[in-house]
């Protein structure tokens, strides 16, 4: 095979897996430093290299899984306060190996744009992606409204000249992967002029 056909089946065969589908196994240290470090390769304008992580791991899981709970229902007797909801999430973080905060500093140069460093650090992630996978680990990138929050920003220890891109959950599972799929081909989102 290919390094081009390899690097598509790559690509074609990644997928997202939530961690209630790992089966608890821990991960090597270094092989969580493998996929950071492919992260660094992604491309970026002006060498801004925007990307910033904060790794959790073993007892730091609990912490993370209490601060997003707690982020998502602060009141335990509001009445709207959902005890199994706060649970899942309290619990999420632990079921995972590692969970990577992802966060965006942009450069200072005015002539690089905001998205353009939001591109680049995405880019980063979907390195750690493809290289999770090709080590044989799953991954899952958890966003929404509460991963762009200042609180997630501050909990990750990070300033204000940095954004929150939420949370990257690698782990093992046992599980079977379903094939990917799309929901039309490439021709049907290509116009060629």
């Amino acid at each position: 095979m290919t390094k081009a056909e390899t690097l598509e089946q790559i690509i074609a065969e990644r997928r997202t897996v939530k961690p209630e589908a790992y089966n608890g196994k821990r991960l090597d240290e270094a092989l969580v430093k493998r996929v950071l470090a492919s992260a660094n390769w992604a491309p970026t304008h002006g060498y801004t290299e925007p990307w910033r992580f904060v790794v959790y791991s073993g007892e730091s899981l609990k912490a993370l899984g209490t601060f997003l709970a707690t982020l998502d229902q602060p009141d335990k007797t509001d009445p709207d306060f959902n005890p199994v909801r706060f649970e899942r999430l309290q619990n999420r973080p632990g079921l995972a190996s590692h969970v990577i905060g992802i966060a965006m500093r942009a450069g200072d140069n005015p002539k690089i744009p905001e998205v353009e460093e939001v591109c680049a650090v995405a880019m980063a992630v979907q390195n750690m992606w493809l290289t999770a996978y090709s080590l044989g680990v799953v991954g899952y990138w958890s966003t929404g409204s509460k991963a762009y929050t200042d609180e997630l920003r501050d909990f990750f220890g990070f300033d204000e000249r940095h954004n929150a891109m939420g949370l990257f959950y690698l782990g093992l599972s046992d599980a079977q992967i379903p094939p990917g799929r799309r929901l039309s081909g490439i021709e049907a989102k290509t116009t060629w002029k």
